[in-house]
Order: C-alpha cells, then structure tokens, then sequence
C-alpha cells in the first residue's frame, strides 16, 4: 500500500491491543488489553464506556448553559430570525465536524484521540500545538465552571451568608473523586447527569410549545407576532441592512461557543467499548439532537419573548443562573411564577456536569500530549483502573485557581482568560476538520476503499472544507466589535485593545507552537503515502472480534431490551 512505517509513530499508534476476555481488571468489553511486548502495561486507559454511555455524554457535551442562558444574549443583539439563521447553520458545521471526527475514529479509536490522528495523518506539529492549546482550555474553562456553579448556589445561599469559596471547594473534591473512580464510574455519572439535562431541556420546548399556542395563565396565543412587532431582525452598529448583518453575524459567534464541546465523543474514543459501533451511532444521531434541542429552542423562544423586552434586557445583565436564562423571561411574560428556583436547581445540575466533563477532557488530553511524547512521561502513567492519575492530579491542582474568582478585583482578569481560551475550541474545530481532508487523502493514496471504513462522512470532503472556511471566517471576525466605534463602551469610542488581545492572542499562540515545534524538532508534514494508517489496526481489528464474540456469548443470541425500548427509546440512549 505505500505505508512507510515510522519509529516515532509507535508512540501514537499502538494505542491498542486486543483483549484476552475472561480477565479480571477490565477494559474492552470487561477485559483488559494484551499489550505490546514494548508497550508499558501502566500507561493503558480501560475501555469501560458503554454505548449508552459515550451517546449520552456527546448529547450532554453539545446542552449546556450556552443554550439555556446564551441565547437570550443573542436574541437581544439581533431577533428572533437572526438566532434562527444562526444556530441552525452553525449547527449544520457542527454536524459537519462531528462527522470528519467520526470518520477517523470509526477507522482507527485509538486512545490520544483526534490530537493522535492529527500528528499521525498530518503533520506532528500540529499534533502537539492542539493537544496543548485543547489542554490549556480546559484547565481554564473547569474553574470557570466551579465559579459558575458556587454563583448559581448563590441563588439560595446569599455570598454574604457562605462564601462561594467554600461550594467551589466542595465541588473540586466531587469532581476529583468521581473522575479518580474510575472510568466506569465517570460513565455512569455522566450517563445519568446527561439524562437530567435532556429532560430538562425536553421540559422547557414542551412548556414553550404549550405557551406558543396560549396555553398558559395568560391565555395569550402569540404565534409569529413578535417577528412583526417589534421584527423578526434587530440591527445593531448600524441602520438598514449593514445593521441586520452585523446583528446577524454577532449571533454567528454566540451559537459558535454555544455548540463547543461537542467533539468531547473524540476524547472517548479510547475508553468506549466496541468504539466502530457506537462512535459511528454517536455521530448520526448528532444531527437530529441539534434540530431538535437547539433550532427547535430557538425557534420558540423566539415567538415567545420579544428582543426588545424589558424582563429580557434585565437577564441580559445577569451573569449566571434562573434569572438570566431566556425560558424564566418566557415564564414571566406568560405569567408563570415559580419555576425559576427549579430551573435553577437544573442549571446547577448543567454546570457541575460541564465541570466533570471538562477535567475529564482536560485530564485525557494531557495523557494523551504524554503518549505521544509531548509531554512528561509520568502524565501517562495510570493506575489499575485505567485512570491517568498524574495527569488528573496536575489538571485538578490547575483547577485551584477558581479560588482567586472569589474576590472581585480577580473577576475582569480571569474573564480575560476565558476569552482567551474560547478561540481555541474554534482551532480544534479546524484542526480536526484539516487532519480530516489530510486522511481522507492519505487513504485514497494508499488504496483504502470507503466500504472498509466503518463510517463515512456523508458529506464527504465538500463537507469537510464548507465547515474549514466557516470556521476560519468565524475564528478571524469573531470579535468584530473591537473594529466598531461604540459610544458608551468603557473606554469611549476608542480601540477596545484589552478584548482584542484577549480574543485573537489565541491564533499567534496557535502557530508559534506548530512552527515552533517544526522548528526545534526539524519535522515534517506527512504526505499521503506517509500517513500510518496501518500500525494498531490490527490489533483493534482483533479487539473488535474478540468483543462482539463475547457480547454473542454472554447475550446467548438474545436481544436487549424489549419491543418498546428497541423501537422508541434506545433511539435516544
């Protein structure tokens, strides 16, 4: 086939060995992997995530407070259409990534996930620059959430009564031990944490559609009135249609950072049992969950509260919990009371999931930057439960910084840092969509068919360069409104320098670290006939076979679940 096997591509390759089932410490299909006479036994993440699990951790990456509180933001810079436009296409981009990164995981899970296929398909450099720039967000973006989380307590507990320190400590040491557990553990929390935000968000499109078509105390039948009056497009910087472009495009970013963390499934990869299964369903189903919980939620709280509401333009000003979210100012418009507390108690549900998550990603990914020899081997180490303790003990210590978010006067700078770490959601994004067109490229060269894949993009490579330009035109104008001259912006109307730093200082770091490791390591990008697409396939290939016959055997040719769960609820799990 062409393959030129590379020495330094075992590190990155042999991620995966077949299992001898039977044994005790568990891994693919509850049995641990038979290594590699080179591979360390201590360095091996366990396959404990189950099918039910991984889809409902890629449903709970993709619902977060963006969606219930984001998009009142975004409603109130620009109407009901423009979120509309918004979400649905950014929505579609999504898809368009998830699907790139299915592809390749579907073809070769191995455990460093889409920072392992983008230093084996591409380029090394640029395996490294997004392993640690994915890193450095989410040792930024969990304290965050653990901030987010005591200021939602805050909703019952006054600041003045307990300080938010002493929640934010309470929910580092959950967060530590449910991910210290153990994958199966993290599994099934998450499984159950994700399940609360589907019906949570379930609930809230039936009380919108109810409220719709004047079903609440009001009794007042809104339908499409408010895209007349006040309109269905706000301008914003502008009159006429240079106004309603740019309130547009403002609602583009708000819907871009409302959808980052979807790629969490590609984190999973190499923990998930019989991964060319459920990744592939995973992916598929991606679709139909961002028509459904994100356009659909838009759509109805578009009809619902107008841009221009006064309750609407308070929870604008708001910073987190019930008070902000754009569903209570339905509620409120409609005349309900005393749901917000509930929501609230839901959206502290939200975040503290989001935290979870976010120290698991930000724990598997400095593993994996250590698997790959781009980080301190010690961060590969894991234990007998598969758990890369170094790697989660330095990623939690870096979570400690939460602490210094209790006092005000370090509120503006760690704001700073957040927007700094956004873009670099937007750079993975990119990064996978690029290590997509550079395997798809890499297998037609070296004669691997579509049928032998697991699953295919259905968009193909036409897919996969639609979303690359949309993400880099996102990526480059995302903070358009520094350029803008706003009266009333602190500063005046001059250039808002400390936000343009803050909002673009990602992209230079971006590629400092790409051309600076090219430089330093005198590496190359691989060409298509270069690209491993081989070293650990037939060991997973061996896994696979090893796993379903062990699923046939303990199933004794019997199907899961009855009628009614196979044909309208495994849909969902």
């Amino acid at each position: 086939m062409g393959l030129i096997h590379r020495k330094n591509a075992d590190s990155c390759s042999d991620d995966l060995q077949p299992p001898p089932f039977g044994d005790e410490k568990t891994s693919f299909g509850g049995a641990q992997a038979v290594l590699d006479p080179h591979e360390d036994p201590d360095t091996q993440l366990h396959r404990g995530l189950k099918s039910r699990q991984i889809t409902m951790i890629a449903i709970g990456g993709a619902i977060g407070t963006g969606l219930i509180i984001g998009t009142g933001s975004a409603l109130a810079k620009a109407g009901p259409l423009s979120i509309l436009i918004s979400y649905s296409i950014v929505g579609f981009i999504v898809y368009m990534v998830m699907c790139a990164l299915g592809e390749m995981a579907a073809y070769l899970p191995i455990q460093s996930g889409f920072t392992g296929y983008a230093a084996r398909f591409c380029d090394p450099a640029l395996g490294f620059s997004l392993g640690y720039t994915y890193w450095f967000k989410y040792i930024i973006v969990t304290p965050n959430q653990l901030t987010a989380a005591a200021l939602v307590i805050q909703y019952w507990v006054p600041r003045e009564k307990v300080n938010p320190g002493v929640f934010i400590a309470i929910f580092l040491v959950v967060i530590i031990l449910i991910n210290y557990l153990g994958i199966r553990y993290f599994g099934e929390i998450e499984f159950w944490l994700s399940s609360v935000k589907i019906l949570t968000i379930v609930g809230l499109l039936i009380l919108s559609l109810v409220l719709v078509l004047g079903g609440g105390p009001d009794h007042d039948r809104k339908g499409f009135r408010y895209w007349k009056d006040p309109g269905a497009m706000k301008t914003l910087y502008g009159t006429g249609d240079k106004g309603r472009f740019l309130g547009l495009w403002s609602t583009f970013v708000t819907a871009t950072f409302a959808y980052l963390g979807t790629e969490l499934v590609g984190v999973t990869v190499g923990e998930a049992q019989n991964p060319r299964r459920v990744i592939p369903r995973a992916i598929k189903l991606t679709f139909w969950r961002i028509v459904v919980f994100y356009v659909l939620s838009v759509l109805l709280i578009g009809m619902l509260v107008p841009y221009n509401s006064k309750a609407l333009s308070f929870a604008t000003k708001q910073t987190t919990g019930a008070s902000a979210s754009p569903f209570v100012v339905a509620m409120i418009e409609s005349g309900i009371t005393g749901l917000p507390g509930f929501l609230n108690a839901c959206i502290l549900i939200f975040v503290f999931s989001a935290a979870n998550s976010d120290l698991y990603i930000a724990t598997r990914t400095l593993y994996g930057l250590a698997k790959e020899g781009n980080s301190h081997r010690i961060f590969a180490r894991t234990d007998r439960r598969g758990v890369p303790i170094y790697a989660l003990g330095l990623s939690a210590a870096i979570a400690c910084i939460a602490f210094l978010n209790v006092a005000d006067d370090s509120k503006k700078v760690f704001g700073y840092f957040v927007n700094l770490v956004t873009i670099f959601g937007l750079l993975t994004w990119i990064s996978i969509l690029v290590t997509h067109i550079y395997f798809v490229r890499a297998r037609r060269a070296q004669g691997v068919e579509k049928h032998q894949l697991a699953y295919t993009a259905p968009f193909g490579l036409p897919g996969t360069y639609f979303a690359l330009v949309f993400c880099i035109v996102i990526a480059l104008f995302k903070n358009f409104d520094v350029f803008v001259r706003v009266p009333g912006r602190e500063g005046g109307e001059r250039f808002d320098y400390i936000n343009f730093i803050t909002g673009y200082l990602g992209i230079p770091l971006y590629l400092i670290m790409i051309f600076g490791y090219k430089f330093i390591s005198h590496s190359k990008g691989w060409t298509p006939l270069e690209a491993d697409l081989v070293t650990g396939k037939e060991a997973i290939d061996r896994e696979e076979e090893e796993f379903l016959a062990n699923k046939a055997a303990t199933q004794d040719g019997r199907r899961s679940g009855g009628w009614f769960y196979r044909h309208f609820v495994a849909w969902l799990f």
